[in-house]
């Protein structure tokens, strides 16, 4: 958890170590996700690893229950398993019906268990400038509130629901369509592998969404008076779309989603952002 997380904020304490690439040539590594968790301990100890993790169980909890009530209050109405290629449009429809009604679970879970996500994040940070501000839920919930006021709760909403959207219509869209054009219904494997089609889809649609994530858990710190989310650390977005230009001109869109080969960046110029 506070590992992963790290990552994402560019927290390097450890140096990169020479190794060779799959064409043989020397390059920079960075410590992966094992290498890193030792020195935590070794910080921290091993209670260290689980900064944050009561806020985060709470944010998951309210997220499932939040789901469920909404599910309940906005049933779907079932619909008959579509197939075959000469009922594409009676199946594209379930499909965008069937998004529609998880999209909106997902937005009010999102909405609902956010500032639980906020707090976790901000308890995780607090490991790179050895810091004691967020020390609890409720102290933190205090905290905000007073500082930043109900906004305070909701930095960094926006990206996450625009990469929980964009996954979902994805993801299923795209599962839709080779289920339906790529699988034949005579193959004696056909519903096995549509079964795993969505599976696949999703691992390989999490990447594209992988940004929104990034920005998202880089805005509920940014800013907030611990040393991870201020300069020289880290600059002082004045939105999430400022913070996604500034990490793509730096090519870091991608930070911290890889764990174990973690390439070293090359040294890269300042890029001026407006």
């Amino acid at each position: 958890l506070l590992t992963g997380f790290l990552l994402q904020v560019g927290h390097e304490p450890l140096p990169p170590t020479v190794g060779r690439n799959v064409l043989g040539r020397k390059v920079l590594y960075l410590p992966g996700f094992f290498t890193y968790a030792r020195h935590i301990v070794e910080v921290d100890g091993k209670r260290g690893l689980f900064r944050g993790l009561t806020p985060r169980l709470i944010s998951s909890t309210l997220s499932t229950i939040t789901r469920g009530s909404v599910k309940k209050a906005f049933p779907l109405e079932d619909m008959e398993h579509v197939s075959n290629k000469d009922d594409v449009k009676t199946s594209l429809r379930k499909v965008v019906k069937e998004t529609s009604h998880e999209m909106m679970m997902q937005c009010v879970s999102r909405v609902v268990s956010h500032p639980l996500h906020v707090i976790s994040m901000r308890c995780m940070v607090q490991f790179v400038g050895r810091e004691v501000k967020y020390s609890g839920v409720f102290s933190a919930i205090g905290r905000i509130f007073k500082e930043e006021g109900i906004l305070g709760f909701f930095v960094g909403l926006i990206p996450h629901i625009l990469g929980d959207v964009i996954f979902l219509w994805c993801c299923n869209l795209l599962a839709h369509f080779i289920n339906t054009y790529a699988v034949d219904d005579n193959f004696s494997q056909a519903s096995v592998i549509r079964s795993y089609t969505k599976f696949v889809m999703g691992i390989a649609v999490s990447m594209l969404t992988y940004p929104f994530l990034l920005v998202g858990d880089l805005m509920a710190v940014n800013n907030c008076g611990l040393h991870a989310g201020l300069p020289p650390y880290a600059p002082a977005f004045t939105s999430w779309i400022h913070c996604w230009r500034y990490l793509s001109a730096q090519g870091q869109l991608f930070r911290g989603s890889s764990l174990l080969f973690r390439r070293a960046p090359m040294p890269a110029a300042c890029f001026p952002i407006d």
